[in-house]
Protein backbone atom coordinates (compact mmCIF):
# COMPACT_ATOMS: atom_id res chain seq x y z
CA UNK A 1 0.00 0.00 0.00
CA UNK A 2 1.07 3.59 -0.60
CA UNK A 3 1.48 6.12 2.47
CA UNK A 4 2.25 9.35 2.85
CA UNK A 5 5.88 9.41 5.28
CA UNK A 6 7.74 12.85 6.16
CA UNK A 7 11.51 12.03 6.47
CA UNK A 8 12.71 15.93 7.21
CA UNK A 9 11.43 19.34 6.69
CA UNK A 10 10.31 19.25 3.33
CA UNK A 11 10.67 15.74 2.67
CA UNK A 12 7.41 14.08 2.19
CA UNK A 13 7.36 11.27 0.07
CA UNK A 14 4.76 8.56 -0.88
CA UNK A 15 6.04 5.07 -0.33
CA UNK A 16 5.13 1.47 -0.37
CA UNK A 17 4.52 -0.09 3.48
CA UNK A 18 3.22 -3.46 4.37
CA UNK A 19 -0.31 -3.69 5.40
CA UNK A 20 -0.74 -4.44 9.09
CA UNK A 21 -2.11 -7.55 10.12
CA UNK A 22 -6.01 -8.03 11.14
CA UNK A 23 -6.44 -9.40 14.57
CA UNK A 24 -8.91 -9.74 17.02
CA UNK A 25 -10.88 -6.80 17.66
CA UNK A 26 -9.81 -5.14 14.54
CA UNK A 27 -11.20 -3.64 11.45
CA UNK A 28 -9.59 -3.74 8.37
CA UNK A 29 -10.03 -0.24 6.83
CA UNK A 30 -9.97 1.17 3.00
CA UNK A 31 -8.78 5.06 3.96
CA UNK A 32 -11.30 7.52 2.04
CA UNK A 33 -10.36 11.24 2.87
CA UNK A 34 -7.77 12.24 5.30
CA UNK A 35 -7.06 15.90 6.83
CA UNK A 36 -3.84 17.81 6.62
CA UNK A 37 -3.55 19.17 10.37
CA UNK A 38 -1.28 22.29 11.73
CA UNK A 39 0.96 19.43 13.47
CA UNK A 40 1.13 17.71 9.90
CA UNK A 41 2.27 20.51 8.86
CA UNK A 42 4.74 21.68 11.49
CA UNK A 43 6.16 18.32 10.49
CA UNK A 44 6.23 18.99 7.28
CA UNK A 45 7.78 22.19 7.09
CA UNK A 46 9.53 22.68 10.32
CA UNK A 47 10.67 18.69 11.45
CA UNK A 48 8.71 19.55 14.53
CA UNK A 49 7.40 21.62 16.55
CA UNK A 50 8.76 23.11 20.40
CA UNK A 51 10.63 20.11 22.05
CA UNK A 52 8.95 17.53 19.83
CA UNK A 53 10.83 16.84 16.64
CA UNK A 54 11.44 14.09 13.96
CA UNK A 55 14.17 11.22 14.75
CA UNK A 56 12.85 8.43 12.14
CA UNK A 57 11.00 8.58 9.24
CA UNK A 58 6.70 9.01 9.98
CA UNK A 59 3.43 8.43 8.45
CA UNK A 60 1.47 11.44 8.96
CA UNK A 61 -2.03 11.72 9.51
CA UNK A 62 -4.45 11.61 11.97
CA UNK A 63 -7.98 12.77 10.81
CA UNK A 64 -9.39 10.30 8.29
CA UNK A 65 -12.17 8.71 7.62
CA UNK A 66 -12.59 5.25 6.05
CA UNK A 67 -14.73 2.25 4.35
CA UNK A 68 -14.89 -1.25 6.28
CA UNK A 69 -12.72 -3.79 4.47
CA UNK A 70 -13.24 -6.96 6.79
CA UNK A 71 -13.37 -7.42 10.43
CA UNK A 72 -11.26 -9.31 12.41
CA UNK A 73 -12.50 -12.32 14.76
CA UNK A 74 -14.98 -11.04 17.63
CA UNK A 75 -15.99 -7.81 15.88
CA UNK A 76 -19.71 -7.00 15.37
CA UNK A 77 -21.62 -3.85 14.59
CA UNK A 78 -20.29 -2.62 11.45
CA UNK A 79 -20.50 -4.11 7.47
CA UNK A 80 -18.16 -4.34 4.67
CA UNK A 81 -18.52 -0.89 2.60
CA UNK A 82 -19.52 1.20 5.79
CA UNK A 83 -18.35 4.51 5.84
CA UNK A 84 -16.54 5.53 9.27
CA UNK A 85 -15.03 8.18 11.32
CA UNK A 86 -11.79 7.00 12.46
CA UNK A 87 -10.58 8.40 16.17
CA UNK A 88 -6.73 8.41 15.91
CA UNK A 89 -6.94 8.67 20.39
CA UNK A 90 -5.65 5.16 21.50
CA UNK A 91 -4.97 5.25 24.88
CA UNK A 92 -3.86 2.17 26.97
CA UNK A 93 -7.48 1.96 29.68
CA UNK A 94 -4.74 0.50 31.91
CA UNK A 95 -2.95 2.92 33.28
CA UNK A 96 -3.38 5.43 36.13
CA UNK A 97 -5.08 8.01 34.04
CA UNK A 98 -7.41 5.98 32.01
CA UNK A 99 -8.30 4.39 34.86
CA UNK A 100 -9.80 7.90 36.34
CA UNK A 101 -11.17 8.45 32.58
CA UNK A 102 -8.93 11.16 31.34
CA UNK A 103 -7.63 9.10 28.76
CA UNK A 104 -6.53 12.31 26.78
CA UNK A 105 -3.78 12.29 29.46
CA UNK A 106 -3.12 8.28 28.73
CA UNK A 107 1.08 7.38 29.68
CA UNK A 108 0.99 4.85 27.18
CA UNK A 109 -0.86 6.96 24.13
CA UNK A 110 -0.80 5.97 20.89
CA UNK A 111 -2.11 9.06 19.09
CA UNK A 112 -1.77 8.24 14.83
CA UNK A 113 1.13 10.49 13.49
CA UNK A 114 2.69 11.63 16.66
CA UNK A 115 6.69 12.16 17.69
CA UNK A 116 6.11 13.15 20.83
CA UNK A 117 7.17 9.30 22.02
CA UNK A 118 10.04 6.90 20.31
CA UNK A 119 9.71 5.09 18.22
CA UNK A 120 7.25 7.56 16.96
CA UNK A 121 3.77 6.48 17.08
CA UNK A 122 2.97 6.07 12.54
CA UNK A 123 -0.40 7.63 11.41
CA UNK A 124 -2.84 7.51 9.10
CA UNK A 125 -2.33 8.69 6.23
CA UNK A 126 -1.98 5.46 4.24
CA UNK A 127 -4.31 3.22 1.94
CA UNK A 128 -5.18 0.08 4.23
CA UNK A 129 -5.37 1.33 7.97
CA UNK A 130 -5.96 -1.71 10.95
CA UNK A 131 -7.90 0.04 13.39
CA UNK A 132 -9.40 -1.04 16.92
CA UNK A 133 -13.34 -1.21 16.68
CA UNK A 134 -13.59 1.19 19.22
CA UNK A 135 -12.14 3.72 17.21
CA UNK A 136 -14.45 3.13 14.26
CA UNK A 137 -17.78 5.17 14.76
CA UNK A 138 -20.28 4.70 11.73
CA UNK A 139 -20.54 8.17 10.21
CA UNK A 140 -23.42 7.09 7.52
CA UNK A 141 -25.18 10.04 5.96
CA UNK A 142 -21.82 11.79 6.19
CA UNK A 143 -19.47 12.50 2.99
CA UNK A 144 -15.55 11.58 3.22
CA UNK A 145 -14.69 14.76 4.18
CA UNK A 146 -17.35 15.40 7.09
CA UNK A 147 -16.60 12.41 8.53
CA UNK A 148 -13.03 12.92 8.34
CA UNK A 149 -13.41 16.39 10.17
CA UNK A 150 -14.48 14.61 13.42
CA UNK A 151 -11.41 14.66 14.93
CA UNK A 152 -10.69 18.57 14.67
CA UNK A 153 -14.10 19.20 15.81
CA UNK A 154 -13.98 16.59 19.08
CA UNK A 155 -10.48 19.15 19.72
CA UNK A 156 -13.02 21.80 20.23
CA UNK A 157 -15.62 20.46 21.82
CA UNK A 158 -12.92 19.02 24.29
CA UNK A 159 -11.90 22.53 24.68
CA UNK A 160 -15.83 23.69 25.24
CA UNK A 161 -16.12 21.23 28.28
CA UNK A 162 -12.97 22.38 29.49
CA UNK A 163 -14.63 25.61 29.61
CA UNK A 164 -17.17 25.14 31.64
CA UNK A 165 -20.62 26.97 31.08
CA UNK A 166 -21.72 28.80 28.06
CA UNK A 167 -24.73 29.84 27.95
CA UNK A 168 -25.44 33.53 27.38
CA UNK A 169 -21.64 34.07 27.43
CA UNK A 170 -19.35 36.56 25.71
CA UNK A 171 -16.63 34.65 23.52
CA UNK A 172 -13.63 35.76 21.99
CA UNK A 173 -11.90 33.63 19.57
CA UNK A 174 -8.10 34.21 18.83
CA UNK A 175 -6.31 32.41 15.53
CA UNK A 176 -8.86 31.83 12.47
CA UNK A 177 -8.04 28.25 11.36
CA UNK A 178 -9.66 25.18 11.48
CA UNK A 179 -9.72 24.89 15.06
CA UNK A 180 -10.67 28.69 15.72
CA UNK A 181 -13.36 28.11 13.00
CA UNK A 182 -14.87 24.65 14.47
CA UNK A 183 -14.39 26.97 18.06
CA UNK A 184 -17.11 28.89 16.92
CA UNK A 185 -19.42 26.63 16.13
CA UNK A 186 -18.83 24.37 19.05
CA UNK A 187 -19.49 27.70 21.23
CA UNK A 188 -22.55 28.70 19.80
CA UNK A 189 -24.33 25.24 19.53
CA UNK A 190 -23.32 25.41 23.52
CA UNK A 191 -25.34 28.54 24.02
CA UNK A 192 -22.51 31.48 23.43
CA UNK A 193 -24.33 34.96 22.83
CA UNK A 194 -21.65 36.83 21.85
CA UNK A 195 -18.47 35.84 19.63
CA UNK A 196 -15.83 37.83 18.49
CA UNK A 197 -12.77 36.14 16.32
CA UNK A 198 -9.47 37.60 15.08
CA UNK A 199 -6.65 36.55 13.13
CA UNK A 200 -3.99 37.81 10.91
CA UNK A 201 -6.12 36.53 7.25
CA UNK A 202 -9.20 38.41 5.79
CA UNK A 203 -9.71 34.51 4.20
CA UNK A 204 -10.13 32.88 7.44
CA UNK A 205 -11.82 36.07 8.99
CA UNK A 206 -14.57 35.61 5.92
CA UNK A 207 -15.11 31.57 6.72
CA UNK A 208 -15.43 32.32 10.88
CA UNK A 209 -18.33 35.05 9.55
CA UNK A 210 -19.91 32.57 7.95
CA UNK A 211 -19.31 29.85 10.71
CA UNK A 212 -21.25 32.61 12.83
CA UNK A 213 -18.83 34.93 14.22
CA UNK A 214 -20.53 38.26 14.95
CA UNK A 215 -17.40 40.23 14.64
CA UNK A 216 -14.18 39.56 13.20
CA UNK A 217 -11.07 41.91 13.12
CA UNK A 218 -7.76 41.72 11.69
CA UNK A 219 -5.21 42.61 14.51
CA UNK A 220 -2.64 42.69 11.29
CA UNK A 221 -4.92 46.19 10.13
CA UNK A 222 -6.24 46.64 12.63
CA UNK A 223 -3.35 45.84 15.63
CA UNK A 224 -5.40 47.99 18.81
CA UNK A 225 -9.10 46.63 17.65
CA UNK A 226 -9.67 44.88 21.17
CA UNK A 227 -8.45 47.94 23.05
CA UNK A 228 -11.81 49.04 23.18
CA UNK A 229 -12.90 45.72 25.18
CA UNK A 230 -10.27 46.53 27.30
CA UNK A 231 -12.45 48.90 29.40
CA UNK A 232 -13.92 49.10 32.88
CA UNK A 233 -11.01 45.22 33.42
CA UNK A 234 -12.31 43.43 30.50
CA UNK A 235 -15.30 42.23 28.51
CA UNK A 236 -15.61 38.60 27.73
CA UNK A 237 -15.98 35.47 29.42
CA UNK A 238 -14.12 33.09 27.46
CA UNK A 239 -11.34 33.12 25.23
CA UNK A 240 -10.29 30.20 22.94
CA UNK A 241 -6.87 31.08 22.56
CA UNK A 242 -6.00 28.85 18.86
CA UNK A 243 -3.34 30.98 18.01
CA UNK A 244 -0.34 30.00 19.84
CA UNK A 245 1.26 33.68 19.53
CA UNK A 246 2.28 35.36 23.08
CA UNK A 247 1.18 38.54 21.19
CA UNK A 248 -2.23 37.50 20.70
CA UNK A 249 -2.60 35.59 24.53
CA UNK A 250 -1.20 38.64 26.11
CA UNK A 251 -3.70 41.20 23.54
CA UNK A 252 -6.85 38.82 24.63
CA UNK A 253 -5.95 39.01 28.49
CA UNK A 254 -6.52 42.38 28.83
CA UNK A 255 -10.05 42.34 26.89
CA UNK A 256 -10.87 39.42 29.20
CA UNK A 257 -13.17 40.43 32.49
CA UNK A 258 -12.70 39.55 35.98
CA UNK A 259 -12.49 35.52 36.43
CA UNK A 260 -12.65 34.72 32.97
CA UNK A 261 -11.65 31.58 31.29
CA UNK A 262 -8.64 31.13 28.87
CA UNK A 263 -8.46 27.81 27.18
CA UNK A 264 -5.51 27.53 25.41
CA UNK A 265 -5.41 25.18 22.15
CA UNK A 266 -2.69 26.88 19.97
CA UNK A 267 0.45 25.04 20.39
CA UNK A 268 3.04 27.39 19.53
CA UNK A 269 6.35 26.66 22.05
CA UNK A 270 6.38 28.24 25.21
CA UNK A 271 5.03 31.60 25.88
CA UNK A 272 5.46 34.30 28.23
CA UNK A 273 2.28 35.51 29.91
CA UNK A 274 1.35 39.00 31.88
CA UNK A 275 1.01 36.89 35.35
CA UNK A 276 0.32 40.09 37.61
CA UNK A 277 -3.27 40.47 34.57
CA UNK A 278 -4.08 37.00 35.25
CA UNK A 279 -3.35 37.22 39.15
CA UNK A 280 -5.14 40.96 39.59
CA UNK A 281 -8.24 39.98 37.57
CA UNK A 282 -8.22 36.24 38.68
CA UNK A 283 -8.66 35.11 35.82
CA UNK A 284 -8.15 30.98 34.95
CA UNK A 285 -6.01 29.29 32.95
CA UNK A 286 -6.86 26.39 31.24
CA UNK A 287 -5.25 23.95 29.36
CA UNK A 288 -6.93 21.68 26.21
CA UNK A 289 -5.07 18.78 24.65
CA UNK A 290 -6.65 16.24 22.67
CA UNK A 291 -10.01 14.70 23.25
CA UNK A 292 -11.41 11.42 23.56
CA UNK A 293 -15.60 10.53 24.27
CA UNK A 294 -16.00 13.80 22.47
CA UNK A 295 -14.90 12.20 19.03
CA UNK A 296 -18.33 10.39 18.65
CA UNK A 297 -20.05 13.05 20.00
CA UNK A 298 -19.00 15.31 17.19
CA UNK A 299 -20.12 12.76 15.11
CA UNK A 300 -23.55 12.47 16.02
CA UNK A 301 -23.53 16.21 15.77
CA UNK A 302 -22.43 16.47 12.29
CA UNK A 303 -24.99 13.61 11.56
CA UNK A 304 -27.98 15.27 12.77
CA UNK A 305 -27.09 18.25 11.03
CA UNK A 306 -26.22 20.54 14.40
CA UNK A 307 -22.93 21.63 13.28
CA UNK A 308 -21.96 22.06 9.35
CA UNK A 309 -18.11 21.53 8.58
CA UNK A 310 -18.67 21.33 4.85
CA UNK A 311 -17.39 25.10 4.39
CA UNK A 312 -14.46 24.73 5.85
CA UNK A 313 -12.96 22.31 3.58
CA UNK A 314 -11.64 24.33 0.90
CA UNK A 315 -9.54 21.97 -1.46
CA UNK A 316 -9.36 17.87 -1.99
CA UNK A 317 -6.69 16.84 -3.70
CA UNK A 318 -5.59 12.77 -4.85
CA UNK A 319 -3.05 10.85 -3.10
CA UNK A 320 -0.56 11.09 -6.07
CA UNK A 321 -0.93 15.09 -5.29
CA UNK A 322 0.05 15.07 -1.27
CA UNK A 323 2.78 17.48 -1.64
CA UNK A 324 0.79 19.88 -3.46
CA UNK A 325 -1.63 19.15 -1.49
CA UNK A 326 0.64 20.06 1.88
CA UNK A 327 1.97 23.64 -0.28
CA UNK A 328 -1.22 24.39 -0.56
CA UNK A 329 -2.38 23.55 3.26
CA UNK A 330 0.10 25.64 4.23
CA UNK A 331 -0.87 28.49 2.62
CA UNK A 332 -3.49 30.77 5.09
CA UNK A 333 -4.64 32.94 2.12
CA UNK A 334 -6.49 29.81 0.39
CA UNK A 335 -7.09 27.06 2.53
CA UNK A 336 -8.72 26.70 5.65
CA UNK A 337 -9.03 22.77 5.38
CA UNK A 338 -7.07 20.41 2.70
CA UNK A 339 -7.59 17.47 2.73
CA UNK A 340 -6.17 14.24 0.74
CA UNK A 341 -8.73 12.06 -1.37
CA UNK A 342 -7.34 8.39 -0.91
CA UNK A 343 -9.97 6.31 -2.98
Amino acid sequence: MKAIIVHGPKDLRIEERPVDALGPGEVRLRLAAGGICGSDLHYYNHGGFGAIRLREPMILGHEVSAYVEALGPGVDGLKPGQLVAVSPSRPCRTCRYCQESLHNQCLNMRFYGSAMPFPHIQGAFREVLVADVVQCVPADGLTPGEAAMAEPLAVTLHATRRAGEMLGKRVLVTGCGPIGVLSILAARRAGAAEIIATDLSDFTLSLARKAGADKTINTASEPDALAPYAADKGWFDVLYECSGAAPALVAAIAALRPRGVIIQLGLGGDMSLPMMAITAKELELRGSFRFHGEFATGVGLMKKGLIDVKPLITQTLPLSDALTAFEMASDRTQAMKTQIAFG
